[in-house]
């Protein structure tokens, strides 16, 4: 019908929606841009809880969904179940000219395949590389298993009229393992919501009577490498005889309990703090403290070519970062961070005596950070990549 909106079909099953703060802000994007935006991805626990609703324009319809726990068994239950609501929810949606899926799982291909039966074209939003995530959950332990995740992502990117990557990194992939041609994938990188990072004065009071703040802020899974951060303190306060710390961890994950334990293992418990998910307001409270920020983790076959959010949002506080050394770390953070040999927890909690020793290039490299996020990684940089692939998709629908 002329002059009707197009409209997106947005997948997600790793977060729910406005919660994922890169699919938001993709939507948003789109809804700015002219599109009618639905959403299907699973119910929050403590907030995203409605099963229907419409935030900002944008249409959500969310699906209860128990998150994995175990081993590999566990996550075919979790996306099956979900692949099985997706499919629910997307008919109640009807036709659409596009289909995001944000992945993982790599199963929504399926939702787009049946999509591209009505005309609709399929765009595969790569936010891991999910044979790199089984091989750095898992290892190469399930063979059979292994094989079934790649053949998924080969028959995802098969499916796919446009990729889009969050990084260099990943699109080379799509580039030699999905075969797909340079025109058709796009790098739209994740950027954090600069009103949403907005610094507030400090409160000296969140160090807990400590001279300096170190802070970690992200998910708390197994290969996010909060455990290596743990020991790094550990070494920091036993090897280098430093207690002149407080430290902070911000958010939850599969490992939490596991993390929390492990503190009380090591005998942190008086100097590290837990506070689980928080409020914008709170969390913007203690990165403003913050007198070094933490990226442990380690090196694997999906975090040496992964984009960390946490690092792009350290940067938009103007906080400096110790880090390990990973290929897309340096991309992301460049001199805005200081890097220990990769897994070399000594290192990094030699790192972290060296910035709190060191106030002026603390303040320098906050700066550097800063910069970047308001310039070259900026999400108005990636609203155009995003832009560019949609208008991609459409042309070879016509």
């Amino acid at each position: 019908m002329p002059g009707r909106a197009r409209r997106a079909l947005v997948l997600v099953e790793n977060l729910s929606v406005p919660f994922d703060r890169r699919v938001w802000q993709e939507c948003t994007t789109l809804r700015d841009a002219g599109w009618e935006v639905h959403v299907v991805c699973p119910q929050g626990t403590k907030r995203d809880t409605e099963p229907e609703t419409v935030i900002d324009g944008v249409h959500i319809l969310r699906y209860p969904l128990r998150a994995a726990t175990g081993g590999p068994a566990g996550y075919l239950q979790e996306y099956g179940s979900a692949l099985w609501h997706t499919l629910r929810l997307a008919r109640r949606v009807g036709r659409v000219d596009v289909i995001h899926a944000c992945n993982p799982p790599d199963l929504l291909f399926v939702v787009g395949l049946l999509g591209k039966l009505r005309g609709a074209r399929f765009v595969f939003d790569q936010h891991d590389l999910v044979p790199e995530l089984y091989l750095s959950r898992f290892g190469r332990g399930e063979d059979l298993l292994y094989r079934m995740v790649c053949l998924l992502e080969r028959l995802t990117y098969a499916c796919a009229d446009v990729v889009i990557s969050t990084n260099e990194s990943y699109r080379e992939q799509a580039l030699r393992r999905g075969r797909k041609s340079p025109d058709d994938v796009f790098v739209v990188r994740s950027a954090p919501a600069i009103e949403r990072f907005r610094q507030v004065p400090a409160e000296p009071e969140l160090k807990r009577g400590k001279p300096h703040l170190l802070c970690y802020l992200g998910v708390m899974g197994p290969q996010d490498g909060v455990d290596y951060a743990l020991r790094s303190l550990a070494a920091l306060r036993d090897d280098l005889g430093r207690t002149d710390w407080h430290a902070v961890f911000v958010g939850a994950g599969d490992t939490f309990d596991d993390m929390v334990a492990l503190s009380e293992r090591l005998g942190l418990a008086g100097q590290v703090e837990f506070t689980g998910r928080i409020p914008d307001a709170d969390l913007v409270r203690y990165l403003s403290t913050a007198d070094v920020c933490l990226s442990p983790d380690p090196l694997n076959p999906l975090n040496d070519v992964s984009t960390m959010n946490k690092v792009l949002e350290y940067m938009a506080m103007s906080r400096p970062i110790v880090s390990f050394d990973l290929r897309e770390a340096r991309v992301s953070a460049g001199d805005a961070a200081v890097y220990a040999t990769a897994n070399d927890e000594h290192e990094f909690a030699k790192l972290i005596a060296r910035l709190l020793d060191d106030p002026e290039q603390r303040e320098r490299m906050g700066r550097l950070g800063h910069d970047r996020v308001n310039g070259p990684l900026s999400w108005a940089n990636s609203q155009r990549a995003l832009l560019a692939a949609y208008a991609a998709a459409v042309a070879a629908r016509r």
